[in-house]
């Protein structure tokens, strides 16, 4: 299904429509730059099956590592600000590490909505490991941010801690989940470095700092040059999820009504909507917030508009 992502609230000559609910539940918005969200998708599901979820993805700025944070906190405060008139959501996870690092204090300075975001995994990790020897391993705007080297300082000040970023997996996976080939050459390369070996000992745990990466975790874990354990944050998400709405409504029944959104404009491949369909997002729309036109034409609504 196609549609208009600016039509219904007024934005500097940009409109936006609300999407239209039955009922009183409340409403997840999960949003990600491209697909890496999916793997926060399905733990909140199953954490609050009575919510009605939206996945909203951000494909036309994909991948958020080519911005500049400036462009990346613009950006993201742009989509959001369409996406909340159009969803109305009650609570949204920031289902990005990247863009919870660099956009997220922003984005709760703007919006009066609550925020979970999405950071290392780095506390978790220094727990899990025997060695000391743990390694992040996230996209390149990620793992130079400031927040990691403090989360490492503030949670893992006894390990050796390698900080990979990886500049091609999240577009590999992105690539996995759209059905392309991808070698296992490829991915091998990606997180090579972080298996590292001395005379104390080898890395045990790896952080996956990318919500992309657990979507190519089985072919990971066969590609590790030797066991590890894979840190994936989505559990911890679903579970802060609950924090702040509550458990689900004993007695509502699983809802089957979650919905995606694209922003390009791009027609979904058969491939793609059957892996949604899969992971219990039947529904698909793409709408069209393209980068360069819509930052120059959109971004805080227009005073007095209705």
């Amino acid at each position: 299904m196609r549609v208009d992502l600016s039509a219904g609230t007024v934005y500097e000559g940009c409109t936006v429509t609300p999407m239209n609910f039955p009922d009183a539940s409340p409403t997840i918005l999960v949003f990600d730059s491209g697909l890496g969200g999916l793997s926060v998708h399905a733990h909140v599901a199953r954490a609050r099956p009575d919510a009605r979820i939206v996945y909203a993805a951000d494909d036309a700025g994909f991948p958020y590592g080519r911005l500049s944070d400036a462009e990346l906190v613009a950006r993201v405060t742009l989509v959001m600000e369409r996406l909340i008139a159009r969803v109305a959501p009650d609570l949204i996870v920031i289902a990005c590490n990247t863009a919870s690092t660099i956009a997220l204090q922003a984005l709760r300075g703007r919006f009066d909505v609550p925020f979970v975001g999405t950071v290392p995994a780095v506390k978790p990790a220094a727990a899990a490991s025997t060695s000391r020897r743990i390694s992040v391993l996230g996209t390149p705007g990620t793992v130079r941010q400031e927040y990691t080297a403090e989360l490492i300082r503030t949670f893992a000040g006894d390990c050796r801690v390698t900080l990979v970023g990886a500049p091609r997996l999240a577009g590999l996976a992105e690539a996995f989940m759209r059905g392309e080939a991808v070698s296992d050459a490829d991915l091998a390369a990606e997180i090579a470095p972080c298996f590292v070996r001395d005379e104390g000992g080898a890395t045990d745990v790896v952080a996956l700092a990318c919500t992309h990466y657990p979507l190519v975790l089985a072919r990971l874990e066969a590609l590790a040059p030797w066991p590890v354990t894979w840190i994936d944050p989505a559990p911890a998400i679903a579970r802060r999820v609950v924090q702040l709405l509550g458990e689900a409504v004993p007695g509502v029944p699983a809802r089957n009504d979650a919905r995606a959104l694209f922003t390009s404009g791009h027609s979904l491949s058969p491939g793609l909507e059957r892996v949604l369909a899969e992971r219990g997002l039947p529904s698909a729309e793409v709408g069209g917030i393209p980068v360069s036109a819509a930052e120059r034409t959109c971004g805080r609504p227009v005073e007095g508009a209705s």
